[in-house]
Parts: C-alpha cells; sequence; structure tokens
C-alpha cells in the first residue's frame, strides 16, 4: 500500500515538473521577472514550512552557505534560460532541449567525481547530439529557443552534479532553502546593476496569482516531496519516472496551446528516440547498481 502511494506521488511530481513549462508560457511577464518571483515566493513558503510546521532548524555554516549560494546561482540561469527558451520559442523545443543534460552529465560527473567516463553515457550522448542535430535543422526557425534551451540543459547539470556533492551535508529543506534563496538574492543584485530590478513591478495580478501557484505548488512542494520519496522508491523507478516529464510537458503543451506546439514528424521521431536513450540507460544503470550491491551483500 506505502509502495503504491509513493509511486502515485511519484508520478504526481513529475507531473506537476512538466507542467511548469505551460505556466511559463501561460505567463505574460518576461522570464526575468517571472523567475525573479518564483524564486522570491518559493523560498518564502519554504522558510515558513521548515521553521514553522516542521520548526527544525535553518542554521548551517558559512562555507556550506556558500556552497549553496553557488549552487542557487546556477539553478537561477538554468530557470532564467529554460523560461526565456520558451518565450522565444514554445514548450515542446525547451523540453526536448532538457534530454542534453545527460550528455552534459557524461562528461562532468567523471571531472567533479574523479570516476572514469562511461562508454554508454559517451555512445548515449552521441545519440542525442545527433537527434538534436536534426531538430535543429528541421525547426530552424527557433534556433534562439534551442540555444536557450541547451543552456537550460548545461546549468542544469552544474546545478544538479555539484548538489550531489552537497547532498547529506545538512537536511533536504535546508538544501532546496537556501539554493532558492541564494537564486533569489543572485538575481537581486544582477538586476540591480541591470536596471531590471526597478521593472519588478511590471506584472500583473493574473500574472502574479499563476506565479504564486508555480511557486508554491509546483516548484517548492514537489522538490520537498522528492526527497521524502527516495525512502520508498528504487533507483530503477525513478529514473524511469522523471524521464517523463517532457514526455508529460510536450503532450500537455499539444492538448493546451495546439497549433503553436505543432511540431514536425522529424522532431517526434528524435524526441521519442532521445527520451528512448535515457531511459534505456537509466534502466542499465540501475540494474548494474543493483547487481554490484548484491555482489558486495554476498
Amino acid at each position: 500500500m506505502v509502495q503504491k502511494s509513493a509511486l502515485f506521488r511519484l508520478h504526481l511530481i513529475v507531473f506537476l515538473w512538466g507542467f511548469t513549462a505551460i505556466l511559463g508560457k501561460l505567463i505574460h511577464a518576461d522570464a526575468s521577472i517571472l523567475v525573479f518571483y518564483r524564486m522570491f515566493f518559493a523560498a518564502l513558503f519554504l522558510f515558513i514550512f521548515i521553521r514553522f510546521f516542521k520548526k527544525e532548524s535553518l542554521k548551517i555554516s558559512k562555507k556550506l552557505f556558500l556552497q549553496l549560494s553557488v549552487i542557487g546561482g546556477f539553478m537561477a540561469f538554468h530557470w532564467l534560460c529554460f523560461f526565456y527558451s520558451i518565450k522565444v520559442s514554445n514548450v515542446s523545443i525547451a523540453l526536448s532541449c532538457l534530454s542534453l543534460s545527460t550528455l552534459f552529465a557524461s562528461v562532468l560527473e567523471p571531472l567533479i567525481f574523479k570516476r572514469k567516463i562511461d562508454v554508454s553515457e559517451v555512445i548515449m550522448g552521441v545519440v542525442i547530439l545527433i537527434c538534436m542535430g536534426l531538430i535543429f535543422k528541421t525547426e530552424f526557425q527557433y534556433k534562439e529557443g534551442i540555444f536557450y534551451g541547451i543552456l537550460t540543459a548545461l546549468f542544469g547539470t552544474i546545478f544538479s552534479v555539484f548538489n550531489g556533492k552537497i547532498f547529506g551535508k545538512t537536511s533536504s529543506g535546508n538544501i532546496i532553502f537556501y539554493e532558492i534563496f541564494s537564486g533569489c538574492a543572485i538575481l537581486t543584485v544582477l538586476y540591480l546593476f541591470t536596471g531590471q530590478l526597478f521593472q519588478l513591478h511590471e506584472i500583473s495580478m493574473r500574472d502574479l496569482t499563476l506565479v504564486l501557484i508555480l511557486a508554491s505548488f509546483f516548484t517548492a512542494y514537489p522538490m520537498l516531496e522528492s526527497v521524502n520519496l527516495m525512502k520508498y522508491i528504487s533507483p530503477f523507478t525513478l529514473i524511469l519516472t522523471v524521464n517523463l516529464e517532457p514526455v508529460y510537458g510536450i503532450i500537455l503543451a499539444f492538448f493546451i496551446f495546439g497549433e503553436s506546439e505543432q511540431m514536425s514528424p522529424i522532431f517526434y521521431g528524435a524526441s521519442v528516440v532521445m527520451i528512448s536513450a535515457i531511459i534505456v540507460n537509466g534502466v542499465l544503470k540501475a540494474r548494474k547498481s543493483t547487481a554490484a550491491k548484491k555482489v558486495q551483500d554476498s
């Protein structure tokens, strides 16, 4: 019963992540304003939840705070590029580019964690690169969106890899809070120098309401929930399900926005190949990890 409940919750948060792109297109405000308010309200909701509902301490060392601040900066730029990609192209382009995260991870992870490069990851990376080349060729009118989509994948990978180095140094809630809080602080300083800070009031009540929904139900909640589910979900199930995020998002975008999200057959074919390659690689790695654990236990 607990396992079934955990699976349902996992699919729910992956669905919510897939829906963030939809909200990004529904919100008319610029990507810079959208991301600032998303991070500001998400940090506020997390602070209230951790401090007053869970009644946990937010105290961390200065060294850890600086590390989380750097990671929070990468998170902020990841979201900025993601929503900007949606604004200048569409949801399908932005989500398909996320597949490149696996390619970047195959190079960055071995460097950061000082392990050997996995040949299967390199092969999968080449497959993804070929597919992205096909998408770029057939959807050239979205070249700016693809460019920012590639940056989204790069910043997201850097954020995820360094997050892996931090995990366990404080509570997961503290990690998420300080990353989002620091990301918002970095954007504030950046906007102060660019003059964008004085444009933050240029947001309608409609957009502000949607951003509040995005920050709470589609950011703070799924991030905390994903951490809690680690106790019940196997790596295989997690990898398989999380990679459904672009699938959910692209299907939802097609039905909600219609013609503006209609892409060429080559785009859908290449996207299916990329997502399938990532899932197959995840399955193989999960099985390899399980087999290695059994050998250690025996």
